[in-house]
């Protein structure tokens, strides 16, 4: 078999086994994602599946924070009442111990606990209080978290989504540089620090997907989302495996 021939055809093995191997993972909660079909991805050992009643997330026991997280947002959803946050934080349970963030590690740290699925967009009391697991956080950079990312992304998302005519469908997550390895940690059970997060929104009935992508220091200010190609090429991941959405 031709070199090329063959490259093209371990690429295809490889994308149909992870992602069967994703879908089995969310077997339980395969709503949140576009299609039924999770990101596909090489998962690592230490990767984990958690659905939630309003999300779900990769977690990586080796950041001990998500890989990405997965939520479908819709006018409807957007409807229903704001829940009012509860603030109450918790270790999660469903991880092994040395694979999960503690309460301590970000204590004195400099870091906000960063939602990746927003509390914003909970509506049920049993959502609010899921969003506050530790599974969905990340060390942000505090003025980043209350600044740029609230007001140029997560607030634009929710409003776009609120005004949808179907399902729009949001991945969120860190991107850690030069890799989980070699990025800063916070705590004793070092929690690795993010240097960039995204949020990419697919509007289903549109086939339209972007993404915002946001350094995560203090001093990031709001920028032009990039495009759902310029996402998969710098993160690896395909979000949308069998879709080609438009930009």
């Amino acid at each position: 078999m031709p070199h090329l021939l063959r490259f093209i055809v371990t690429l295809l093995l490889w994308g149909s086994a992870a992602t069967g191997q994703a879908a089995e993972n969310f077997a339980a909660c395969p709503q949140f994602f576009a299609n039924g079909k999770p990101p596909a991805l090489a998962q690592q050992a230490t990767d984990r599946a958690l659905c939630y009643d309003s999300f779900a997330i990769l977690h990586s026991g080796q950041s001990k924070t998500p890989v990405y997280v997965a939520e479908k947002l819709n006018s409807a959803v957007m409807a229903e009442t704001p829940q009012k946050r509860s603030d109450h934080y918790y270790e999660e349970a469903r991880l092994r111990s040395a694979e999960r963030a503690l309460l301590d590690d970000y204590k004195g740290s400099g870091y906000d606990r960063g939602h990746m699925a927003p509390a914003g967009d909970m509506r049920t009391p049993e959502a609010m209080a899921q969003s506050f697991s530790l599974a969905n956080m990340v060390p942000q950079a505090p003025e980043h978290n209350r600044g740029a990312w609230a007001k140029s992304v997560k607030n634009p998302t929710r409003k776009y989504a609120a005004r949808a005519t179907g399902d729009v469908f949001v991945v969120t997550g860190p991107v850690f540089m030069p890799n989980i390895a070699q990025s800063p940690s916070v705590g004793p059970g070092q929690v690795h620090v993010p240097a960039y997060l995204f949020k990419l929104v697919y509007d289903q009935t549109e086939n339209r997907a972007w993404a915002f992508w946001h350094l995560n220091e203090d001093a990031t200010r709001g920028t032009r989302p990039i495009s759902y190609a310029e996402l998969v090429r710098r993160t690896g991941i395909d979000f949308l495996p069998g879709v080609v959405p438009r930009d």
